[in-house]
């Protein structure tokens, strides 16, 4: 039996590993170093300097999708639309992905885009010839067909985006009116300008988080979009459109640098068409100049002539100078004030105050004025809103001239009677005969649709009022003004032609103006017709503006559905009336 040798226990105990007390404090204090480097570095990351992770971590899972928001529509005030916004595409690129995707090898595909674009195929891959940028306009809002030809294309980086382009319905007609945006959408001119803030919405938009496979984890913020306003007008556009056709008619057959027109509701004060000619498109601005861009019926201010001549006879009657029935003697057919002549054509001799009217003598409306005096004057011409704003707050509107100053002589108090030596709008013509109309109540004018009649100002007696409106419908119907009449309704108007001023004096050429209201029984519209610098022989107001007149006043009555008042006489007068062709 084989002996086994025991083990010699302190050789094996020497035999083990042996770790120092030293080498383990150093271990320890490294793996404690590097594990305070890491609480410290996660402690400053997250506690003292967060927001740079964040920023990354917020770039790589953090999307926004904004809602978008049409602009407000403008509407007439019937509901018909003037201005709309509607959806189309815009062309984009990001040039980073279009040099990635090799977009710019195939050079026919450019070369098709940028012939649907009508542009040149160097100019167009130049914009995206820049790789470091993300985003570039080629095309701003183009056609569904244009889209639809880009989709097909499938360049590496061209993308499409939907966005807003703005509609004008009724185009030229009422371009003046409505005005236009630009092509981000922001009003530039006419009430799109002034309106801007109520026809612009603020767009909605949700923030929200997505995970690395692309689903929605968190939904961060949700803004609900804000809608716009829509703008219901006063504009009746189916007499802006009559009213444009005829000025526009009567500018070309007479060859007249412009014309316009005013069209108001005689009992609310609202603006039922304002037109002009030379108009432009909205839709199509290609041939958009500056002078067609001007709404003349406010803007442009002339001497209105005899159209204020009811002023003075109003302005005698309110002082109680004259009264109705009067006679006025104005033989030998002229004036003689210090030194400079007022005259007629020929003597009339003695006159009634409604055939002053009737024959638009000069003589007796300066009688009339002198004996009333300047204070009386130039009130009853502030009283009626020359000198002054219509209330209508549009872009560009002018006051006129209306003078107030010490010392008048009277020459200039004469010439005041028959509308030189002061100026007005075609709207501030119109809101004159729309107060004789309205018993001498004056309503602030508007362009936005009013509800019911407003609480207007009585600025001359109704008595007065009414004596000149029965003066004025003798001057269509037995005077200078028979060119305006319409068949089957009461008309009163006046016309008037003033000699356009220069430096130094007075030019050859002329505005022609006519000015009234319909029907005389129940005065419903007052309307302004102004030519401006026709051609040829005729340049008188009853021969140019009186029939423009006739026409639009005939055709808005009907279309208002106002019923005849004047059904006993529904021919026109025969040919021969006596008076001036003013």
């Amino acid at each position: 039996m084989a002996i086994t040798p025991k083990p010699n226990r302190r050789a094996t105990k020497k035999a083990q590993p042996h770790l120092s007390k030293a080498r383990f404090y150093f271990a320890m204090l490294v793996v404690l170093g590097v594990f305070g480097s890491l609480v410290a570095r996660a402690a400053y990351i997250q506690i003292i300097e967060p927001e740079r992770l964040i920023y990354e971590g917020d770039r790589r899972s953090l999307r926004a999708d904004a809602t978008t928001v049409q602009r407000g529509s403008i509407l007439d005030r019937n509901g018909r639309e003037l201005a709309v916004s509607v959806p189309v595409q815009t062309v984009w690129a990001d040039p980073k992905r279009v040099h990635e995707g090799n977009g710019l090898d195939n050079r026919e595909r450019w070369l098709a885009l940028a012939e649907v674009f009508r542009t040149d195929v160097n100019d167009l891959m130049s914009k995206v010839s820049d790789p470091t940028r993300r985003f570039v306009y080629l095309e701003r809002k183009v056609t569904p067909g244009v889209a639809d030809f880009v989709r097909q294309l499938g360049i590496p980086g061209v993308y499409l985006k939907t966005e807003s382009r703005r509609f004008y319905p009724a185009g030229e007609i009422a371009a003046h009116v409505v005005g236009f945006t630009d092509i981000d959408g922001l009003g530039i001119d006419g009430l799109e300008a002034i309106y801007n803030q109520v026809l612009t919405g603020i767009p909605g938009e949700r923030v929200y988080r997505k995970d690395a496979a692309g689903r929605v984890v968190e939904e961060i913020r949700v803004t609900e979009a804000q809608q716009p306003q829509q703008l219901t007008l006063s504009i009746d556009q189916r007499l802006q459109s009559l009213a444009y056709t005829e000025v526009k008619k009567a500018v070309r057959y007479h060859q007249a640098t412009s014309g316009s027109a005013v069209i108001l509701d005689v009992q609310t004060g609202e603006v039922l068409a304002m037109v002009n000619s030379p108009s432009y498109n909205p839709n199509n601005r290609s041939d958009m100049q500056p002078h067609k861009l001007r709404n003349r019926a406010i803007t442009d201010a002339y001497e209105p002539g005899s159209t204020v001549k009811p002023l003075a006879i109003l302005a005698g009657l309110e002082s109680r100078v004259i009264k109705a029935g009067d006679v006025i003697d104005t033989s030998p057919g002229w004036l003689r004030l210090g030194g400079r002549r007022v005259s007629d054509p020929r003597n009339r001799g003695e006159l009634t105050i409604t055939q002053i009217l009737e024959n638009s003598s000069n003589v007796g409306t300066a009688k009339v004025a002198l004996a009333a005096g300047i204070d009386t004057m130039l009130n009853t011409y502030a009283a009626v809103g020359f000198g002054n704003d219509t209330g209508v707050a549009m872009l560009g509107e002018s006051f006129g001239i209306l003078q107030n100053r010490q010392r008048w002589s009277d020459f200039e108090i004469a010439t005041l009677s028959y509308g030189y030596g002061m100026s007005a709008t075609t709207l501030q013509l119109a809101q004159m005969y729309a107060i004789i109309g309205n018993d001498g109540i004056r309503n602030p004018l508007t362009i936005q649709r009013r509800e019911g009649r407003p609480e207007g100002e009585q600025v001359i007696s109704k008595q007065n009022a009414n004596t000149v409106l029965a003066m004025l419908e003798s001057v269509v119907a037995n005077g200078s003004g028979s060119r305006a009449q319409v068949r089957g309704y009461r008309v009163a108007g006046k016309t008037g032609t003033s000699r356009k001023a220069i430096a130094g004096g007075y030019g050859d050429e002329y505005v022609t103006l006519f000015a009234g209201v319909a029907p005389v029984s129940n005065p419903r519209i007052a309307v302004v017709v102004t030519i401006n610098e026709p051609s040829g022989d005729e340049y008188y107001g009853s021969e140019v503006s009186a029939p423009v007149f006739a026409e639009i006043v005939s055709d808005a009555l009907r279309v208002m559905n106002v019923p005849p008042d004047n059904l006993a006489n529904t021919e026109l007068k025969a040919a021969g009336f006596g008076g001036s062709r003013d």
